[in-house]
């Protein structure tokens, strides 16, 4: 297979949705916006785009999100605070959230219609280039992070990142066809989004992590609805099978569903007790509170 000479550059955050498994806090904070020890979970999503290579950032959002847009612009008024009081470490941690000029851009997806349609709604920001897909809400802890793994390891056409499930979770994923396994990489003869467990391929199931084509959006563009009514990525993406390559990478690391209470606790805990500052003090704690 001859390698694709362009480089992903740029990579869709669709961040429009609605977060109602976190109300009432996400009543008036986006979900993206909940942090995970002292970062919010767009913030570690858009630093494995950095690490990754990739120089634009396009969120999709909708009403309400307008902390996100907030969050990587100045705060001119807290900058100066710190500078007055020469709180030096805060200001220069603070500083570093603010992404290049010219290189983010937000887009209003007007009606939540699925994960294709707000891939689609980025569109016309996109060209004829390939594109990544991050989602947020998919906290994956890996060393190198997921989107750099994926791409080290594209040659080209479409890629879905993976992990193994149970057979009873099927129905929350999009489960792959698998085909031949070339080194790191499973061919994807078919994708259906959420079978049930009884109708499942495989139990190879599609998280947050995408690398597509740009013809992708043509399929999009033709507004089909599928599972839950929704214009669904993995449809199109099963519409490329035989026009392009596709595959599915098995990452290493650790994927948390921090769309889920129960994920998105799972990885507060593992980053707190991984941390320098307080991780002794709340190992010791939790040590204690099982105990009783």
């Amino acid at each position: 297979m001859t390698k694709f000479s362009k480089k992903i550059r740029k990579a869709i955050f669709p961040v429009g949705g609605l977060g109602t498994r976190f109300l009432p806090a996400t009543k008036s904070i986006p979900k993206e916006m909940l942090p995970v020890l002292d970062k919010p979970l767009v913030q570690y999503a858009v630093d494995e785009a950095i690490e990754a290579g990739i120089e634009e950032f396009i969120f999709v959002t909708g009403r309400g999100k307008s902390a996100i847009e907030n969050y990587f612009d100045h705060s001119i008024e807290l900058e100066s605070n710190l500078k007055d009081k020469e709180n030096l470490e805060n200001l220069n941690l603070i500083q570093k959230t603010v992404l290049k000029p010219g290189s983010v851009s937000f887009i209003r997806q007007q009606r939540p219609l699925g994960l294709g349609h707000a891939v689609w709604c980025a569109r016309n920001f996109i060209s004829d280039e390939p594109v990544a897909v991050i989602l947020a809400d998919d906290l994956i802890e890996a060393n190198p992070g997921c989107m750099k793994q994926m791409i080290e390891n594209w040659d080209g056409g479409n890629m879905v990142a993976t992990m193994n499930v149970e057979d009873k979770d099927t129905s929350s994923y999009g489960i792959i066809t698998p085909g031949k396994i070339i080194r790191d990489k499973i061919e994807v003869r078919g994708i259906v989004e959420k079978p049930k467990p009884k109708n499942a391929p495989s139990n190879i199931a599609v998280v947050g992590r995408y690398i597509i084509q740009p013809s992708v959006f043509e399929d999009l563009a033709l507004q089909k609805k599928g599972t839950n009514d929704e214009i669904q990525l993995t449809d199109s993406l099963s519409s490329q099978i035989g026009k392009y390559p596709f595959y599915a990478y098995n990452f290493i690391g650790t994927r948390y569903d921090c769309g889920t209470k129960i994920g998105f606790t799972k990885a507060n805990t593992n980053f707190a007790l991984k941390d320098d500052e307080i991780g002794k003090e709340y190992n010791d704690w939790l040590s204690s509170l099982l105990k009783n």
